[in-house]
């Protein structure tokens, strides 16, 4: 038999490439001759260069830049096995995982440290680079991270972060490092908020960041003025194009100063993969993700996978850490849904108990086919 294990990580519990490895040792010990491919998977976010990387037979680099607060830190960023792609993610300089909670202030925060790993990439000699804008800290639309690439914004007095866009009145190119004409950005967002507005980065998703009522009024006062400047200069049209909003406006600097092109992060770590190819002569595709509710059918990876592995005529498993509410929406992608959990227990309990509630989920998988 041939199982094709793709996963996406259970968020704060596990990697993606452990849930395939739990999943793969229960499977063995009832199947001990089967043939299986581990395909850890992401979608953009956090975990999305590891999931490739190990998923495409790619390498790993370490580059030294300035975390959303000033302070140097180590990121990472990965090439895949075609060695002319380069895959990061924003959260590995600019993510909100890397700031204690009480020190979480959008106002502050910058996105410089993406733009440095861009420009490591860059001065490595790759020109095609995919650029995962999950989970970031900052709310300063990008500029940071085009200060960091050689764009110099007019008046930016309090720096390249939030508190600064109000300031800005001009923009000017003429230090931009010449490598980013030459370059190909995707950017693997599956979020479709505009830059501005109630559906915007500042109103939907600052608060998270530490912005309070008061904050937000002036985040945004602030975002809409920079939008105005880069619109003014030539460089945008608008502000609303789908993505624009994520990562604090980081889609919008993406796609109006580095030409960045929005994709669906699901479906390009999908096609990096090579999950397509895997599934010919496959039985059974197992998926899973740390919490499965009525969003999962609505573009989230597990379903975008199963959906692709329906295509292929390869019924799909989903093993999820739990079932929320009504799933009917799913019925028609998954063969059959699991949950890991076998008992009541709290969320550090079930967190504990994961790695042998899949090793048996496989195995019990295994013995039922």
């Amino acid at each position: 038999m041939k199982f094709v294990i793709a996963p996406d990580s259970y968020k704060g519990c596990l990697r993606s490439i452990d849930v395939c490895q739990y999943l793969s040792d229960g499977i063995k010990q009832v199947c001990p001759g089967a043939e299986i491919v581990q395909l850890p998977m992401a979608d953009g976010g956090e975990g999305s260069v590891e999931a490739i990387i190990l998923s495409s037979g790619g390498e790993f680099h370490k580059v030294q830049v300035h975390d959303p607060l000033g302070n140097l830190i180590e990121a990472q960023y990965g090439i895949l096995g075609n060695s002319k792609t380069a895959i990061m993610e924003m959260a590995s300089a600019s993510g909100i995982e890397l700031i204690d909670a009480k020190d979480l202030n959008p106002w502050l925060t910058t996105s410089y440290g993406t733009g440095e790993i861009i420009k490591a990439i860059l001065e490595s000699g790759i020109r095609d680079i995919i650029i995962g804008i999950g989970g970031s800290a900052t709310n300063d639309g990008g500029v940071g991270m085009a200060q960091a690439l050689g764009y110099k914004f007019e008046n930016a007095v309090c720096g390249c972060n939030g508190g600064g866009l109000g300031d800005i009145c001009g923009i000017n190119a003429d230090n931009v490092i010449p490598e980013l004409k030459d370059c190909r950005i995707r950017v693997a967002c599956d979020v479709t908020n505009p830059l501005l507005g109630d559906k915007g980065a500042t109103m939907v998703y600052s608060a998270q960041k530490g912005a309070d009522n008061d904050m937000q009024a002036k985040l945004e006062a602030n975002m809409t003025n920079y939008a105005n400047v880069l619109q003014k200069a030539g460089f945008a049209d608008d502000c609303e194009q789908a993505g624009d909003g994520a990562a604090g406006g980081l889609g919008f600097g993406l796609r109006t100063l580095l030409g960045g092109q929005m994709v669906s992060g699901a479906g390009l770590i999908i096609e990096i993969s090579g999950l397509v190819e895997h599934l010919q002569g496959a039985d059974i595709l197992i998926t899973g993700e740390g919490c499965t509710d009525f969003q999962t059918a609505h573009g989230k990876l597990c379903a975008v996978i199963a959906q692709v592995a329906k295509e292929a005529g390869v019924p799909a498993i989903l093993v999820s850490g739990a079932l929320l509410g009504d799933l009917s929406a799913l019925s028609d992608l998954f063969a059959a849904m699991f949950s890991t959990t076998s008992s009541p227990c709290s969320l550090e309990e079930a967190f504990a108990q994961t790695p042998a509630n899949l090793v048996r989920m496989g195995r019990n998988i295994a013995g039922l086919i």
